[in-house]
């Protein structure tokens, strides 16, 4: 290794380590070298403290890799003296031994076998794309140490909630001054944003990337597609509806308790969790005490193909159950129904899944090119607002329903 410099994040981590910490997390701003020491830390692992360890490295999408991690692989190997890798002039990696280790590149938008098998280490990169449950499964078959690193680019997460409050969790905070790997250009970029007289004169001033990329603080992301939110204690006394989003594997089966009254919806979240059939859908609403005898509209892509389970048309398997379900129309776009529902109040009840719904109030948000906004939501964290929204397609129609 030719550089002698040490960045913040790398000592935080070995430190962690070696103190006992269950995990770690690393947040911060852009360019903090949160990652290149990361790939450091792995280095650390491979060749001062492990042989034949199995390391899993997880992103929400492996094409994110290759503009990513793989980068920085490439870039700090050599320095190390390992010359002759992948990164770089192979298109696909999916493992690397590394001195006698073996890396697992891991996507969570596709899980495979690998994804929910055992490991001795655990980095979730970019962590704040990743969900709960593919969180859940990783730690569990974590056999010595975990980490986490991210961007705060909201300020709602379930990271925040359920990890940083843990004591057997570690916790750096590190932004681009705190790298000294960090080049004059990339810094210049960051600076750019502040809201200084001579930014804003230039054009470049940006609060929100400002302080999630060059503070590294925690920020409201633009565009957020429902501002005319808030959270009440109960479900009124309402006659009330269900709406429904399937989820496999690793997206959430969203279950949405509705009521409507005028100017105002009222939601209720009561599952946020992989459902895979629909005997364990009719178990779980059983156990949860939701009525499958009022009306229920569901995503019309219901069907769900299972390892060695065959095709199952989940609507068509409840109603053997005795639901009152439905399939959702999807005649007009979904930007015309958000708009509709965008007109109302919206109120979310705070009950044990409410930090879920309360997480996609704050992330779901339209699309953005070259900086500006476009009336196209992003297909992301929209798993309890698809549900709402099909219950509110659902009142306007499909027929034979009774909702009063």
């Amino acid at each position: 290794m030719t550089e002698r410099k040490i960045n913040k994040n790398l000592v935080h981590l070995i430190q962690s380590f070696k103190a006992g910490y269950e995990g770690d997390v690393l947040e911060g701003g852009s360019r903090s070298g949160k990652t290149w020491s990361s790939v450091d830390f792995i280095m650390f692992l491979c060749s001062k403290v492990e042989r034949n360890a199995t390391i899993h490295i997880l992103r929400e999408t492996y094409q994110s890799f290759k503009t990513s991690l793989f980068e920085d692989f490439q870039r700090r190997l050599p320095m190390y003296g390992i010359k002759n890798h992948p990164f770089g002039t192979v298109q696909n990696i999916s493992q690397y031994n590394l001195l006698g280790n073996n890396l697992h590149f891991l996507s969570a938008d596709k899980p495979t076998k690998a994804l929910g098998s055992g490991c001795d280490y655990f980095f979730g990169n970019e962590a704040l794309e990743i969900s709960k449950a593919i969180f859940d499964q990783k730690e569990q078959r974590c056999r010595k140490f975990w980490w986490l690193d991210y961007n705060p680019f909201y300020t709602q997460h379930w990271i925040f909630d359920n990890v940083l409050k843990r004591e057997d969790v570690a916790f750096c905070h590190s932004t681009m001054l705190d790298n000294p790997f960090i080049s004059k250009k990339e810094r210049k970029k960051i600076l750019s944003y502040e809201g200084t007289k001579f930014n804003i004169t230039q054009g470049t001033a940006d609060k929100f990337l400002w302080e999630v990329y060059g503070l590294g603080i925690k920020a409201a992301m633009q565009g957020r597609i429902f501002k005319n939110v808030d959270y009440i204690d109960e479900f009124p006394n309402l006659a009330y509806t269900y709406g429904m989003d399937f989820g496999f594997t690793s997206d959430p089966n969203a279950i949405v308790k509705c009521a409507e009254d005028g100017d105002d919806l009222y939601y209720q979240l009561e599952s946020y969790v992989p459902m895979e059939t629909p005997e364990i859908i009719h178990e779980y609403a059983l156990a949860r005490k939701i009525d499958i005898h009022v009306p229920i509209t569901a995503d019309s892509a219901d069907k769900y193909t299972g390892e060695n389970k065959g095709t199952v048309e989940m609507v068509e398997g409840l109603k053997k159950l005795g639901w009152r379900i439905d399939k959702v129309s999807k005649t007009k776009s979904v930007m015309y129904w958000l708009l509709q529902m965008k007109q109302k109040r919206i109120h979310i009840v705070k009950n044990d899944f409410y930090g879920d719904a309360k997480n996609e109030a704050e992330k779901y948000h339209f699309q953005e090119v070259n900086g500006i906004l476009i009336n196209q939501p992003y297909d992301k964290f929209n798993h309890f607002w698809d549900a709402a929204r099909y219950d509110f397609m659902g009142r306007r129609q499909l027929k034979g329903f009774n909702y009063q």
